[in-house]
């Protein structure tokens, strides 16, 4: 096995990848992110996340994603296995965050996460505060970090649910207002002074890794990172080494090395180690098998009758003749949009008598009570699954006055078939809405069960959840119902069989090219088990 290149003192980057260490230049930067317009010029970094950079790596050689969430269910909609989580121990300024991102590249694996022990800091009080600000608060001890946040973030991650954590400013040493929302992923490297000083973590740990590194070089590197990035002096920096940093490390840090499964002398210097590191996570990964199985999602639910949560739009002689006009494959592209808005309205309508309404009274102009009915929620979001899920926005704003709209992109990874989540925008507080997920086409299920649970892990209840699609295959809607029972399937039309490469037949062809007029799959594939794996 090739060694992976060094990168010494490489930070890395992306709204995902939270907090690091060791040294950072515009040199390094440039390396990990693309250019935009020529050099970049070097920036003072100094809180725990960033929001303006990319959620990715670029390497040398490929693309990292640290934002998204891979398929950690299975055809039930339920996790087959736990994340496996990674450990970094070591000295302030060990090159950690050099080694993890050593591993992340020579990996191969297309999710990872990293959480940094930097994010963790507890809320200093006002004397704390002062302590602080003049290099008198010991940040190097275990009371400094708040260990059951730690632990219930990284039991929730493992678990492939959704976390918020704190964003932390150096400079003020506080947490700033501001909570970043992370997913599980495929592997989730915990990086940290006292990664290994807090028995509940420890257990949450797959593989703990002491990263070994002479105590001048960290003092060099803490010089660097603490004046260049965190704004402060070196008189500061050096006081607040002698006075905390070494003793913790000597009575904190460095006995924790007995714990760790591996000890990487000389951290990012030492490739074999690492090599053998990425050997050992290959062989735990394939154990774990955390792969998205469509044979199985497709067999699961065979001769099974329809459930009593789908719900399909009259077919009416106007919904027919609607139907056969946007099937046709000689339908201009006018005639397709014009009569898909027309079935899209209906959908939405039919789908909102399944709101929960409540009794009212209300007076007519001539004085007279009313006896009619009202909306029994709070409020309505929309939730679009992109691309061709967008195309129905229009329609559910005419019908829904002042509803909220989210949007959602997941799309196929090409090499694994898996779905996978690229962007995500949600409305705050939509835990208290009803939410109408829109996909106008659904043929595996694969998608719309990746946005379902992306909206659970947001609070809103399963039962609040609506799927709205134009079309779907039976084994779509067997999918999403199977895996939750309690979310509300409406659609215009079920067509009974997907072939082998999982599109419907008879189908509407590439919903998203036919209504985008953009140039259509060449084997006329729908757009959700090309674009987006529904």
């Amino acid at each position: 096995m090739s060694s992976p290149p060094a990168y010494p003192g490489i930070r890395i980057s992306g709204c995902w990848a939270l907090g690091a260490e060791g040294s950072s230049s515009a040199e390094s930067l440039d390396r990990l992110l693309p250019a935009v317009g020529g050099r970049r010029s070097p920036r003072k970094r100094t809180t725990s996340q960033c929001k303006s950079e990319p959620p990715l790596l670029r390497t040398s050689k490929r693309t990292i994603y640290t934002a998204g969430r891979p398929p950690w269910y299975n055809e039930h909609g339920t996790q087959s296995k736990e994340a496996f989580a990674i450990g970094l121990g070591g000295g302030s300024a060990s090159g950690k965050t050099t080694v993890a991102r050593m591993i992340i590249e020579a990996l191969d694996v297309p999710w990872v996460v990293l959480l940094s022990m930097d994010s963790f800091y507890k809320v200093l009080t006002t004397q704390q505060q002062e302590q602080a600000a003049h290099n008198n608060f010991n940040f190097d001890h275990p009371d400094a970090f708040d260990f059951d946040l730690i632990v219930s973030t990284l039991k929730k991650l493992k678990q492939g649910k959704s976390v918020k954590v704190p964003v932390y400013d150096f400079t003020t040493h506080s947490r700033k207002k501001d909570w970043k929302t992370l997913y599980g992923a495929n592997v989730i490297i915990f990086e940290g002074i006292m990664a290994f000083a807090d028995k509940a973590l420890l257990e949450l740990l797959d593989m703990k890794i002491f990263v070994d590194t002479d105590s001048d070089i960290r003092l060099v590197r803490r010089l660097r990172r603490d004046i260049s990035e965190r704004g402060r002096d070196i008189e500061g920096v050096i006081k607040q080494y002698n006075k905390f940093v070494k003793p913790a490390f000597d009575q904190y840090i460095q006995p924790t090395m007995r714990v760790a499964d591996i000890v990487v002398p000389w951290g990012s210097g030492n490739t074999v180690a690492i090599d053998l590191i990425v050997q050992h996570m290959h062989s735990q990964l394939e154990e774990r098998k955390l792969r998205w199985d469509m044979a199985a999602l497709a067999s699961a639910h065979q001769c099974h009758p329809l459930p009593q949560t789908l719900s399909v739009l009259k077919s009416t002689p106007q919904v027919r003749g609607m139907h056969t006009i946007i099937r046709d494959k000689e339908t201009s592209r006018d005639e397709f949009i014009f009569y898909s808005k027309r079935l899209m309205r209906l959908l939405i309508e039919h789908a909102l008598s399944f709101l929960p309404f409540q009794d009212c009274v209300v007076q007519t102009p001539q004085g007279q009570d009313y006896a009619g009915k009202c909306y029994a929620g709070k409020q309505i979001t929309g939730v679009s699954i992109l691309r061709a899920g967008e195309t129905m926005e229009p329609a559910l704003r005419a019908v829904c006055k002042d509803v909220r709209i989210g949007t959602i992109l997941i799309q196929t990874n090409q090499l694994t078939g898996e779905p996978e989540l690229h962007y995500l925008r949600l409305p705050k507080d939509i835990s208290d809405d009803h939410v109408i997920l829109t996909d106008c086409t659904v043929s595996t299920g694969a998608a719309a069960m990746m946005a379902v649970r992306v909206l659970l892990d947001h609070d809103v209840p399963e039962d609040k959840i609506f799927l709205l699609s134009l079309l779907m295959a039976e084994m779509g809607v067997h999918s999403v119902a199977y895996a939750f029972p309690r979310v509300r399937i409406i659609t215009t039309a079920v067509d009974k069989r997907v072939n082998d490469l999982f599109r419907i037949i008879p189908g509407i062809g590439n919903f998203g090219d036919r209504y985008f007029g953009t140039d259509a799959a060449p084997d006329g594939s729908d757009e959700e088990e090309v674009a987006s794996a529904s």
